[in-house]
């Protein structure tokens, strides 16, 4: 398998592809410019050193730089959208260390080169903080740090607080910590439960969050207490000027987005895909049956002058795969629309972004000074969103319906903070859904930003789904500009795994990046040229060539 890419960067110095020989952990790689060209860089083994001549190599390594600098040089258009990509869930192994070093450092190295801006990485409460509470474990982090430093890339984290596995993309399982799960043992009702009483610990429920539930600290204290842990261990890497040789990069840390709820969204767990729970495009289920949330969801009723309001959730609001039009609360003039479904609503929306502004606000607190720019991920709920109703986006706790704007409570919520909005679903377009599921990814795109654009805060996009055709990336080259001036500020990919750097996949991409740093709203990706600089990037077996085991040297042909 192999294939010919044309990135802004043609080029590899001896450094890069010293970290492309074959291995066991990335066995049979090779990335090397084609020779079609007399400017063309070639790899080639020590074997063939006879070839060389000393002078021949020097030159390279001057030219190459020269060149290098020249390419990497700062766009300053206005419109110019950094693109980032995010790295595999298990970057960072269960024992705490670098998963597969030599497969990253290569990979960040062909990233590089493509003109992506930098990377994002989950960094995961399960992980970190597994061997007991206040006891954090960095160091796989701390070299992945230094390995993007290397690379001149930047680099966005996570801080996870949900566990991974059970939803869309999940290729691994990382629990949340054993001692919070020995917690949850003990008090099942520190997590959401459905109306059936189906629990679901992928995140603590936002029912606990004032409360010392977790050994004497609350789930607010506890998420502060691992962000200022990140800050005092990496702060050194956030806001500040690094000088590598021969060369200059900007933050290493450039964004740090805040987890606020499952997959790190602020949302309630509404649609669990774990064990066959729900199905797209399921409307899902209210998550307020744990004995915090109703203890809430009575004194709010209470307070409103309906105690009987608050002995339960909308008993008519259906179950996880079924459609509006089956539910009594979701029909179109149905429970919702009533004053008992706008209180209800309400106070389960209202609960929803107290948490986010409590956790940002901790965040803030954190990070203030540091110079590392907050984000908070909000989801690309768009199923069921043509439906008067909206019942999807209910139930996930987002209050948007045909009568209201849900979007711009939590875009207000963000701008107290001044917390980047990242959103989801960006490649989409409505032609591709299901006509049953009453999809509008590109209507709900647009509501969104426009609840930025009247908050005042800047507006980051993810794709939700892994897409590597051009009809994604040119949606997401479109969605990013826009003659009223709310382009993103940022755009991160999902997400970075052997398929991406298949023949055709990693063509677009790279021509995506191009398109994406310069501004091209119109032009069609396809048809992008590059001045025929090719990157040969292929996977190659033994059969077809004798690797060595020396270090790669450069060849200008």
């Amino acid at each position: 398998m192999a294939l010919t890419i044309r990135p802004p960067y043609s080029f590899a110095t001896h450094r890069m592809l010293e970290s492309l020989k074959a291995s066991e952990e990335f066995p049979n790689f090779l990335c090397s410019p084609q020779t079609r060209s007399s400017s063309r860089v070639r790899a080639i083994n020590l074997r063939q050193e006879a070839l060389f001549m000393p002078e021949k190599t020097a030159i390279l390594e001057s030219r190459s730089y020269e060149k290098f600098h020249e390419l990497t040089a700062h766009h300053t258009s206005d419109t110019r959208v950094p693109v980032y990509v995010m790295l595999p869930l298990d970057t960072v192994s269960m024992g705490g260390s670098l998963n597969k070093p030599r497969i990253i450092n290569a990979s960040l190295m062909a990233l590089k080169n493509a003109g992506v801006e930098g990377v994002m990485v989950d960094v995961w409460w399960g992980l970190v903080e597994k061997d007991g509470p206040l006891k954090y474990n960095w160091e796989g982090y701390a070299e992945l740090v230094k390995m993007v430093q290397r690379h001149g890339l930047k680099l966005q984290v996570v801080m996870s607080f949900h566990q991974c596995g059970g939803n869309v993309g999940d290729s691994c399982s990382i629990p949340l910590p054993p001692w919070v799960l020995e917690e949850i043992i003990k008090n099942p009702d520190l997590v959401y439960t459905d109306k059936s009483g189906k629990r679901n610990s992928e995140y603590i429920s936002l029912g606990c969050d004032a409360l010392p539930l977790l050994r004497g600290r609350t789930p607010i204290q506890v998420y502060a207490d691992f962000m200022r842990g990140f800050r005092d261990r990496f702060r050194e890497h956030m806001g500040r000027t690094i000088v590598l040789t021969q060369q200059q990069s900007t933050i290493i840390l450039q964004e740090i987005q805040v987890g606020v709820g499952p997959c790190g969204e602020l949302r309630y767990p509404s649609y669990p895909e774990s064990n066959g729970t729900w199905r797209f495009p399921g409307i899902g289920e209210f998550q307020c049956y744990d004995k915090y949330m109703i203890a809430s969801l009575e004194a709010a009723a209470e307070a409103y002058g309906k105690k009987e309001w608050g002995r339960s959730g909308p008993h008519d609001s259906g179950q996880y795969n079924q459609f509006p039009e089956d539910t009594g609360f979701f029909r179109r003039e149905g429970t919702w629309n009533t004053e008992y479904g706008k209180f209800f609503l309400e106070w389960y929306s209202g609960k929803l972004i107290e948490h986010g502004d409590n956790i940002l606000a901790a965040a803030n607190g954190v990070y203030q000074g540091t110079g590392a720019k907050l984000s908070g991920k909000v989801a690309g709920i768009h199923w069921h969103y043509n439906s008067r109703s909206h019942a999807a986006e209910l139930t996930a706790g987002y209050n948007n319906s045909r009568n209201q704007d849900g979007y711009l409570p939590i875009a207000r919520m963000f701008a107290k903070h001044g917390v980047v909005l990242n959103f989801t679903c960006m490649e989409m377009k409505d032609g591709e859904q299901p006509e049953r599921a009453n999809c509008s990814p590109e209507s709900l795109v647009r509501q969104v930003k426009m609840a930025t654009q009247l908050a005042g805060i800047e507006l980051a996009g993810e794709n939700a789904l892994e897409r590597y055709d051009a009809d994604a990336f040119g949606q997401v080259l479109a969605t990013s500009k826009s003659h009223s001036g709310s382009e993103l500020s940022a755009f991160t990919y999902l997400r970075m795994n052997k398929k991406l750097f298949e023949g055709e996949n990693w063509r677009q991409l790279v021509a995506f990046v191009k398109s994406m740093s310069e501004g091209e709203q119109n032009r069609r990706i396809s048809a992008i040229d590059f001045g025929k600089k090719d990157l040969y990037v292929g996977f190659i077996t033994e059969k077809s060539i004798q690797v060595a085991k020396k270090p790669l040297l450069l060849e200008l042909i």
